[in-house]
């Protein structure tokens, strides 16, 4: 297996707009199985006609040890998605990232939970399915003169043309209140020492959304888990998808038995074109779904 084969990509600078138009989130129930489910929220959120490739996908995989079974973005979901991405792309080439972090090394987590093989079976397909390491070059100086960064590394990939797929499990976080898919883009950091950002993380979580745009939100709301690695769970059964990452999260926070208005993060960018606080929900009924989870502050 060739590893973090990055000949698909085009260095060139990344330029994110704002979108004049919100578009729904789907809240679906898992049924049958994660591709049905996965399908029907694809379609109820509108498709995937509008990514183009190279398809980028960020899981969750914030640790080396998920200490409750749910705290990681599971592999199967992650393939789940590519497929329904190569049945409507089949030449696009697909790039699963992650970056170092105080509790893992990517290379390591991906073998840990199962991304490795994933990839060999899509290689073996003869399909362009690769994994890359965003804590590894090339990284490339970019200037973002945001609320906490006036410049920084990150790898050459996020740099050029490309849609982002986050697809984030549903947790709550002591720093965050919430871990969703724009929490996820905390894990686009190169830097292994990550807790060096905790100071000021919603407004270094606002810096990456603004220069790096989520084209597909997807999260895993199976069970929900309370702080970023557990103890506590709770059953949910269901899974949201959307286009406007924002829009996801304030549907998560909601279905968590929270208000978007709590996540910090969500405040700051709710005004800038990623989505809205109070989106419309297709599918499946919230009232229905949703749970109470402690609060994690």
């Amino acid at each position: 297996m060739i590893i973090a084969n990055l000949h698909c990509h085009n260095y060139g600078l990344n330029t994110v707009g704002t979108s004049n138009s919100e578009h729904p989130v789907a809240l679906v129930k898992y049924q049958n199985t994660l591709y049905d489910t996965l399908k029907r929220g694809v379609d109820l959120a509108g498709g995937l006609r509008h990514l183009r490739s190279p398809i980028l996908i960020k899981p969750n995989i914030c640790t080396i040890k998920d200490g409750t079974g749910f705290s990681v973005t599971k592999v199967e979901v992650v393939r789940a998605v590519i497929q329904l991405l190569l049945e409507s792309k089949s030449d696009a080439c697909v790039r699963i990232v992650e970056s170092d972090s105080q509790s893992k090394f990517a290379m390591d987590s991906f073998k840990e939970f199962g991304y490795d093989r994933m990839v060999e079976e899509f290689q073996g397909e003869g399909l362009d399915v690769d994994l890359v390491d965003l804590s590894s070059n090339p990284l490339v100086s970019i200037d973002l003169n945001g609320e906490y960064f006036r410049e920084t590394e990150l790898n050459g990939i996020l740099t050029g043309s490309h849609s982002l797929v986050s697809i984030a499990v549903a947790k709550t976080h002591y720093l965050t209140f919430l871990t969703g898919v724009l929490k996820n883009l905390f894990g686009l950091l190169p830097r292994k020492d990550q807790a060096f950002y905790h100071s000021d993380i919603d407004s270094v979580i606002a810096d990456l959304a603004r220069f790096v745009k989520t084209d597909l939100s997807v999260v895993d709301a199976r069970t929900a888990v309370e702080g970023w690695n557990g103890p506590g769970t709770k059953e949910i059964g269901a899974f949201l998808i959307g286009r406007d990452p924002v829009s996801v999260d304030s549907i998560l926070t909601r279905l968590l038995g929270f208000q978007p208005e709590q996540v910090r993060h969500l405040v700051k960018l709710g005004p800038e074109g990623l989505g809205s606080l109070n989106p419309e929900i297709v599918g499946d009924s919230l009232d229905e779904l949703r749970v109470s989870l402690k609060s994690p502050k």
